[in-house]
């Protein structure tokens, strides 16, 4: 049988960036920079184990976002938005 191929990398020609962060809940959040992929998990371990199945085993496409980093699956790849941390002015982090 063939080796189990990770469904993202039959679509792209390239290894995906995947941020990684906590929401205002606690949860973890992995997205991909095209706003597609992603989900909620309890730990760190198990979403960056998502992360690198996603995008082929790819370390370097793996982004640790500081601060709160809300789920958001709408599909536009324009920005990663983050919310305020008490005391922080608005932020907006650009997906790569």
């Amino acid at each position: 049988m063939g080796q189990l191929e990770p469904p993202s990398s039959r679509f792209r020609s390239r290894a995906p960036f995947f941020f990684i962060g906590r929401d205002s809940r606690g949860n973890w959040v992995v997205q991909d920079e095209h706003r597609l992929c992603g989900g909620l998990f309890v730990d760190c371990a198990e979403a960056l184990r998502f992360a690198l199945f996603e995008n082929g085993n790819q370390p370097h496409t793996v982004i640790m976002v500081p601060g709160v980093f809300e789920l958001d699956m709408n599909g536009k790849a324009s920005a990663v938005h983050q919310l305020p941390l008490q005391g922080d002015a608005p932020r907006e982090r650009r997906a790569a």
